[in-house]
């Protein structure tokens, strides 16, 4: 096999890699993982049916040849998966691999564990962060663990080396939007980037509504109220939140309008499952598997072939459809906590 880089129908390249390691968590966020749905006795995968760290790392090493440059590792709570570091030290052995990050909740982020992971290779880590204020938050993840541990965590990245960390806040209007400005505040001068995300209609049993979704232009009009921001470029193509600064000179803040703006034009993202199936849009119904293919003893050129013919097909865009008519689109959707945003 030739290492030719692919694109897909709408000539969008295979750039990115989202790994979910485990569809377990220790947080019950109501739009992700409500516990009404996700109770004591909700059936997660048994260890066997999750791809081990040699499974995911032959399947990154294929998705590298044909283009992916950038590996996320998001769950569940990946760090409910033990060992991390030794698959990030696998993966950041991989030829052509440029950047390798992690999605967390940072309840698990202690020193030495951020630590490890940084000396592993380890480059980024985005924290989600739903509410500044120990109530709202605490609400939000509806398992009462504090703020203050959070903000811990945060703290054990930044030591370790792993700053500057973005922290993602779903604005859920009624919920968590009155922690807007106190949200920016917080972090503003931290170096840390906040990035406010519409409330967003993935999967089925969170119960969207569009009365809830904040529209990014409002969090902007909010925020510009309390201090002068612009909107700055963004950083390569792709990128899916809008960057603003401060004026004065105090960080920037980022808006992922993933409901009022088509979001996918440039997406070149693609979604592997704890149990190795791959996804090709973050609002897909249906996944393609692999780890059966592995375990068939599948060689990596067959692979490779596979994720040819998947990649080349694809024409996802359910942001711009849905966008178009402003509400969701009535299919069976993957559900956030399984792909891991």
């Amino acid at each position: 096999m030739t290492d030719e880089l692919i694109v897909d129908r709408l000539d969008r390249p295979l750039r990115d890699l989202r790994i979910s390691l485990t569809d377990r968590c220790n947080f019950r966020c109501s739009y992700c993982m409500p516990k009404a749905l996700f109770g004591a006795n909700h059936a997660f995968m048994p260890r066997r049916e999750l791809l081990s760290f040699e499974e995911i790392t032959q399947l990154a090493r294929v998705f590298v040849r044909l283009g992916v440059r950038k590996l996320r590792l998001t769950g569940g709570e990946p760090l409910i998966r033990r060992d991390i570091e030794l698959l990030i030290e696998q993966l950041a052995g991989i030829e052509g691999v440029e950047d390798i990050s992690l999605t967390t909740n940072a309840s698990l982020l202690t020193l030495e564990k951020a630590q490890r992971m940084k000396d592993a290779g380890l480059n980024r880590i985005t924290v989600s962060l739903d509410g500044i204020d120990d109530a709202v938050f605490k609400a939000m993840n509806d398992v009462g663990f504090p703020v203050a541990q959070v903000l811990e965590g945060i703290a054990n990245a930044e030591a370790a080396g792993l700053a500057p960390i973005k922290i993602n806040m779903v604005v859920q209007r009624g919920v968590n939007d009155q922690d807007i400005v106190p949200m920016a505040a917080h972090f503003r001068g931290s170096g840390h980037i906040v990035r406010f995300i519409e409330y967003m209609d993935v999967g089925n049993s969170n119960g969207w509504r569009l009365d809830q979704v904040v529209p990014s232009k409002e969090v902007v009009e909010r925020i510009a109220a309390k201090w002068a921001i612009e909107p700055v470029a963004p950083n390569y193509r792709g990128e899916v939140a809008e960057r603003y600064r401060y004026t004065d000179g105090s960080g920037e803040v980022g808006m992922i309008s993933s409901v009022t703006q088509p979001f996918c034009g440039d997406c070149s993202r693609a979604r592997l499952s704890a149990e190795g199936k791959l996804y090709t849009c973050l609002f897909a119904s249906a996944g393609h598997d692999l780890r059966d293919r592995l375990r068939a003893g599948a060689s990596e050129n067959e692979i490779e072939d596979a994720l040819r013919q998947i990649w080349s097909k694809r024409v996802d865009r359910y942001s711009e459809v849905r966008t178009h008519d402003t509400k969701p689109i009535d299919t069976r959707k993957i559900e956030m906590s399984y792909i891991g945003g």
